[in-house]
């Protein structure tokens, strides 16, 4: 009775062991699985990999062979141009030559030409310092004319008031006073100093006279110069020594200046003249306006002693 147990304990125990050895093959067979797994996976990134290297070396293949191409036809365009040259080395030696030769003729005549514009550049500058050396001392000048000029007008303008001052009693048609040609213009008329025909000066045109005379004494670089002049009508008959307007305007003028004179005015100053009947300020056509002709003038004119010195001095360094 105990042998069948025994049987059955022992296909137990070999089917236990059976199924122990099955378990571990079958752990075996899945870790051997997962590491094929795993290289398969390896195997495939390398062969992409490699697949990859791969298009890049052809592509790298075939742009070399391009460039190897062009090197190559560029080797043999070389190579053509050197015999090229080495045929022709003759002749492009002499036509080198020939041409070094003109490049050096060329140079040599820009060379000289340099030299003649660098001279003349010299010239021209030396010829601007001249004239910018003239032209600063011309400016001067011009400074010493203008203020000249300007002080003679001051001068003038103060002789015109002194004057009208003076005479501011005489003032109407019998005196005038102005100012023409930067000169002062003393107008007296007939009426204020003779009588018709005379040469005598009148009490009245005497007073006039005296206080001119005074006023002058106070300017002593005041030239004057008085002129006599009378209108159309001609002499009926010779008066004295007067034969004709010439006479009478020319003595009336030195009876003045004589009056001027006396009353102090230095006689180097004064000059006398006639004007007859040719300098009309008015047509001699109506009473009126020949009387406005009958008239003497004294002429004021300051001394310009410094503004011909200016002029004399501009003159000789223009002709220089």
């Amino acid at each position: 009775m105990a042998l069948p147990g025994c049987v059955a304990s022992k296909k137990y125990d070999d089917l236990r062991a059976r199924q122990a050895a099955t378990e571990q093959a079958k752990t075996e067979a899945e870790r051997q699985n997962r590491q094929g797994v795993a290289e398969l996976k390896k195997a495939s990134e390398e062969l992409n990999r490699l697949r990859l290297q791969n298009r890049r070396l052809t592509d790298d293949s075939t742009e070399t062979g391009r460039n190897l191409a062009r090197t190559r036809q560029l080797y043999e365009q070389l190579t053509d141009s050197y015999d090229r040259l080495l045929k022709n080395s003759d002749r492009t030696l002499a036509n080198k030559t020939t041409d070094y030769n003109k490049v050096a003729q060329d140079l040599a005549r820009r060379e000289a030409e340099l030299g003649e514009l660098d001279q003349s550049l010299k010239k021209s500058r030396a010829d601007i310092d001249r004239l910018n050396q003239d032209l600063t001392a011309r400016e001067a000048k011009l400074g010493e004319l203008q203020k000249a000029l300007a002080e003679k007008d001051r001068a003038v303008d103060a002789l015109k008031a002194s004057v009208s001052n003076a005479l501011r009693g005489f003032k109407g048609t019998e005196l005038q006073v102005e100012m023409r040609n930067g000169k002062v213009y003393v107008s007296l008329s007939e009426q204020l100093l003779f009588k018709t025909g005379s040469t005598k000066v009148d009490p009245k045109g005497q007073d006039a006279l005296r206080q001119l005379a005074t006023v002058l004494q106070q300017q002593p670089d005041v030239n004057v110069v008085v002129e006599g002049h009378t209108d159309n009508v001609p002499f009926s008959r010779a008066v004295g020594s007067m034969t004709d307007n010439w006479d009478l305007s020319v003595l009336r003028a030195t009876e003045i200046a004589r009056l001027l004179t006396t009353g102090g005015v230095a006689p180097e100053r004064v000059t006398a003249s006639g004007r007859s009947q040719y300098v009309p300020v008015a047509p001699n056509t109506t009473a009126e306006s020949k009387a406005l002709n009958r008239r003497t003038e004294i002429i004021l004119t300051p001394k310009l002693n410094e503004l011909f010195k200016i002029l004399d001095s501009n003159s000789a360094t223009g002709s220089k």
